[in-house]
């Protein structure tokens, strides 16, 4: 009865309390009671203008705020100017999106306790996409969030629609209330840290996505994520006109497939006006290519590119290859030797993808060298957000240290674009963990200045996301320190000074150094890339071995060439080393990997025993789950000692 009461006199003064599952993300701010004339707009609005406004009426409680469109203004499009002063803020922007990330930087200013200050915002990277690898059937291929937030079975033919569109041979598709309101959501996060892309299919492409049910569907989904500046594109797989339009072939020099994909973008277009174009993985892990019919990267590019040019589409051909033409090759050449021929071959309209690395999004890769060779075609990086090899949802490891790494040599005015594998799912978090929010937030942060610090992303999240950080300095300190240091916490017990590739078969969770599995290709094994022996252990891929070195710029290339120059994190990426060699630090290699196993297991014992120290001042949910996480990612720690030092222990005479 007490319970009753209490419930009863809760509600009767408004309380309505809510539960700390995650699912507000980072955008936790309280809605305001300013009187309804905090902001102005002085022009022509919009459906996105509109969302500006709410927002900044909804939960800005500061000085008025005055919004300016100004095509001349000389910002670039999503760019935005403050100019502060104690009475009122005026925002100056090009196009509807900047005022939109104005006040979502209005608004994250506020919540962090920062004052605005005048000057000009423009975003590094004109296209700053999420890649989300999700499938038709619900499924994420490397999704560790639950299933695909995309549910198509739920997105429906009106029949309103269908009578008032009948005539133009068209389909009208909705959302469900409860997917509109999600998807809504998922804009709404995007659009806050400047994403303004999403490729809504995995890249192991269905052909089936481009068909003309799955287009209308597509329409519905990019009809919400429009007002929030997203634009919309599709992965497509190379042999689709076979499958959907009965050609016996996909060779991009035929004509009539040239002429199918022409056909089949006037279709998108006809029902996505703003459909921003094609993502492409060809002649990669058994994908259908160009290669197929000994044509050209370029070739099969260049197909697509011709097709959605007249609509201004773009295509994103993937530089994740390998077991292609040069079967045998190192791994980690295969993207220079395939595309370096092909450099300023490609139609303007085509941007070459490449991951941050040139094997697989390992735990630390050194950078990819096709970002040096390629010089005369636009580049775009993709990072991995959701954390296949390093941890999945289970480990806090905070990724923006690990894409700082690859912008201190890759220089970022020199790239088109950044895209983000995604780590998103229908979980009631969004990402699984807890802590995997913060990358999803601090890649949107990088792909919008990439010159922001890994230290600052990570405050801004926190003060956001776990409110009592902000009147809690210890808090604030202790959680920062642990994301801070987590990447590397990640790479010591996982895989220390250049090792790379050892993880489980499939699912690459926990460790299988001795992974030799007679059905697989080589370069799948774990065995091909430490090459342990009774000499020593690593790849040799200096001018001795595959000369993997030679694709690096001066004066890397001579530096990792050389083992005593070699810097330790990449050590045994680029080299053979024997047990006995004598590392900086002074002590022999084995025993200074034993040190970087020992470490990392310490490190996430003290991330254990100070989250357990912080429990008063985290909501019960978030900490309980955390905490379970945290237990998780120690024994998978201790595991990946244990089996690695076991395994390498018994070369080490």
């Amino acid at each position: 009865m007490l319970k009753l009461l209490l419930s009863i006199a809760l509600l009767a003064v408004g309380y309505v309390a809510r539960a700390e599952d995650g699912a507000r993300l980072w955008l936790r701010a309280e809605r305001t009671v300013k009187a309804k004339d905090v902001v102005r707009f002085n022009g022509k609005s919009n459906a996105t203008v509109k969302i500006a406004e709410d927002e900044l009426q909804n939960f800005w409680r500061g000085q008025t705020v005055r919004l300016h469109l100004d095509s001349k203004s000389g910002l670039k499009a999503g760019g935005f100017r403050l100019a502060v002063s104690p009475a009122r803020i005026e925002v100056t922007a090009s196009t509807a999106e900047g005022l939109l990330y104005a006040a979502y930087e209005l608004l994250r200013l506020q919540e962090i306790g920062r004052q605005p200050v005048s000057g000009d915002n423009n975003p590094a990277f004109d296209i700053r996409i999420l890649n989300h690898w999700d499938n038709l059937d619900g499924s994420i291929e490397r999704g560790y969030a639950g299933k695909s937030i995309w549910i198509w079975d739920e997105i429906t033919e009106s029949a309103k629609g269908t009578s008032r569109r009948a005539s133009l041979g068209k389909s009208s598709y909705q959302c469900s209330p409860s997917l509109r309101e999600h998807i809504t959501e998922y804009a709404r996060a995007n659009a806050s840290i400047g994403i303004n892309g999403s490729v809504l299919n995995n890249v192991n492409a269905s052909p089936q996505m481009l068909s003309t049910l799955y287009i209308n569907k597509v329409k519905a989904i990019s009809d919400i994520l429009r007002p929030y500046g997203i634009k919309t594109y599709l992965s497509v797989n190379f042999a689709t006109p076979m499958v959907l339009g009965g050609l016996d072939t996909a060779d991009p020099l035929n004509p009539a497939v040239a002429q199918w994909w022409k056909d089949k973008v006037r279709e998108i277009y006809s029902i996505i006006p703003d459909f921003g174009g094609f993502l492409v993985k060809a002649n990669s892990e058994g994908q259908p290519g160009p290669g197929d019919y000994n044509r050209t990267h370029a070739d099969g590019a260049n197909m697509l590119a011709d097709a959605l040019k007249p609509y201004g589409g773009i295509v994103m051909w993937r530089c994740f290859v390998y077991g292609n033409k040069h079967k045998g090759e190192d791994r980690v050449k295969q993207a220079v030797t395939e595309f370096l021929p092909e450099d300023g071959l490609f139609r303007d309209n085509v941007i070459l993808q490449a991951k941050n690395g040139p094997l697989d999004f390992q735990p630390r890769e050194p950078y990819a060298p096709v970002f040096d060779q390629i010089k005369k075609t636009p580049m775009m990086a993709e990072l991995q957000i959701t954390q296949e090899y390093l941890g999945q949802s289970i480990h806090l490891v905070y990724l923006a240290p690990m894409w700082k790494e690859f912008f201190s040599f890759v220089d970022p005015s020199k790239l088109n674009g950044i895209a983000g594998v995604a780590n998103i799912g229908d979980d009631t978090n969004w990402c699984g963990h807890h802590f995997s929010q913060a990358n999803w937030y601090a890649y949107g942060r990088l792909a919008w200045n990439p010159s922001l610090t890994s230290e600052a992303i990570a405050k801004e999240w926190l003060l956001q996301t776990f409110t009592p950080a902000k009147d809690d300095t210890t808090f604030l300190s202790s959680v920062l320190d642990i994301m801070l240091r987590s990447h590397e916490a990640c790479v010591d017990y996982m895989m220390p000074l250049g090792l790379h590739h050892i993880f489980m078969a499939d699912h690459h969770y926990g460790p299988e150094p001795g992974g030799n599995q007679p059905h697989f290709p080589e370069e799948w094994k774990p065995v091909y890339y430490h090459k342990a022996d009774s000499a020593g252990i690593g790849f040799d891929r200096s001018s001795k071995g595959t000369n993997a070195v030679s694709q690096y710029r001066q004066p890397l290339c001579s530096q990792y060439d050389n083992l005593s120059t070699c810097p330790d994190e990449y050590l045994l990426w680029f080299h053979h080393v024997a047990w006995d060699h004598r590392m900086k630090s002074g002590r022999t290699l084995w025993e200074e990997m034993q040190y970087h196993y020992n470490r990392g297991v310490k490190e996430v014992e003290s991330f254990v025993a100070t989250w357990h120290k912080l429990r008063p001042e985290v909501d019960e949910q978030r900490y309980r789950e955390v905490d379970e996480r945290l237990q998780k990612q120690l024994d998978n720690a201790r595991e990946w000692r244990r089996v690695c030092l076991d395994y390498f222990g018994k070369y080490v005479k």
